[in-house]
């Protein structure tokens, strides 16, 4: 990001320097085509993965929408939409819940269900998943995918949509017609180098087995805090996780109130996604998968990284453990 801040050309323009910025975004257009699975050409940079989905909400401004509410379906909604007038249904949904690290594998075929809707594109939020477990778009069946450069290890603020070849979508952001015309606007080369560069890092370590040893961490925590916590309720646990994330319950100690005094001991964690401008709010998520308002009130969710040790771990349950024991009365 560094040396992509040093060029000052502008990526559309044809003179060097303007060459020069272009290669720094068609590199990392490639970098993260590999992570994914996709061509290049299917990989639009957006500021984010909410710009990325907004650019299919467009489409459908005028449609009704139904918000799935089911243990798996990661409370994507379903979009009653016509796609270049194609009159096809979409499913919207995410590949791996933020809140609990659970994992939907939709089928790859020509068409999904939701009711007796049948519909005919898959868009997938892809953000939480991509670079922790093996996933591709080429063969997941999906039409559209949305991610984020920041939860690979990216700069925030830069994100990309990706669009199955010969798929017509409209555009959210009209001008220059940068990125074929789907995402208009000088692009951010800063920031997409950035995302670049963490797309081939991402890949790397998923090769090299990085998450598999995080996964052994999060069971080590957990393993940890249920034989001393015996009431803790872990969300997901039977099911298909994320290997970084645990969200756990631990009955009548508000989750709000285990973030602030984990931070105090040293640790950030949280008690719901961080995409609500620090609001406090019971996720719908876990109503889904049948816990009570009460119990979702005190949920916790920690992530883990390739850079998280086993002291650190151990060091976490030691703090949560001795504020569990100095929460009176938590059954009331």
């Amino acid at each position: 990001m560094i040396d992509a801040m040093d060029r000052c050309g502008n990526p559309s323009s044809v003179h060097a320097e303007g060459r020069l910025a272009r290669g720094l975004v068609e590199r990392a257009r490639a970098s993260v085509a590999e992570l994914v699975g996709c061509k290049p050409s299917e990989v639009v940079f957006t500021s984010g993965a909410t710009e990325a989905a907004s650019v299919l909400r467009e489409a459908a401004r005028h449609a009704a929408v139904c918000v799935q509410e089911t243990a798996h379906d990661c409370l994507w909604a379903h979009l009653d939409l016509s796609l270049a007038d194609s009159g096809a249904a979409t499913l919207a949904m995410g590949l791996a819940n933020s809140e609990t690290g659970v994992v939907t594998r939709p089928s790859a075929e020509p068409a999904w269900t939701y009711g007796e809707i049948a519909c005919q594109t898959l868009l997938l939020d892809v953000v939480q998943a991509v670079g922790r477990i093996p996933w591709s778009f080429a063969w997941s069946g999906a039409t559209l995918a949305v991610l984020s450069a920041h939860k690979i290890g990216g700069p925030k603020g830069v994100g990309a949509l990706i669009v199955r070849e010969g798929t017509d979508i409209p555009a959210l952001l009209l001008g220059g017609g940068q990125e074929l015309g789907r995402r208009s606007g000088t692009e951010n080369v800063a920031g997409i180098a950035g995302f670049g560069a963490a797309a081939t890092a991402a890949l790397e370590e998923l090769n090299q087995g990085a998450w598999s040893d995080v996964e052994k961490l999060r069971n080590i925590l957990e393993k940890t805090l249920a034989t001393e916590a015996k009431e803790t309720i872990f969300v997901g646990k039977d099911f298909d996780r994320l290997p970084n994330t645990s969200c756990f319950v631990s009955p009548g100690w508000k989750g709000e109130t285990q973030v602030m005094q984990m931070d105090l001991a040293g640790f950030a964690v949280s008690s719901g996604s961080a995409c609500s401008s620090g609001k406090v709010k019971v996720p719908r998520v876990l109503r889904a998968m049948g816990l009570t308002d009460d119990q979702a009130e005190c949920a916790l969710r920690v992530s883990l990284g390739v850079e998280t040790t086993e002291d650190d771990v151990l060091r976490f349950c030691e703090a949560w453990l001795k504020q569990e024991r100095k929460t009176p009365d938590r059954a009331a």
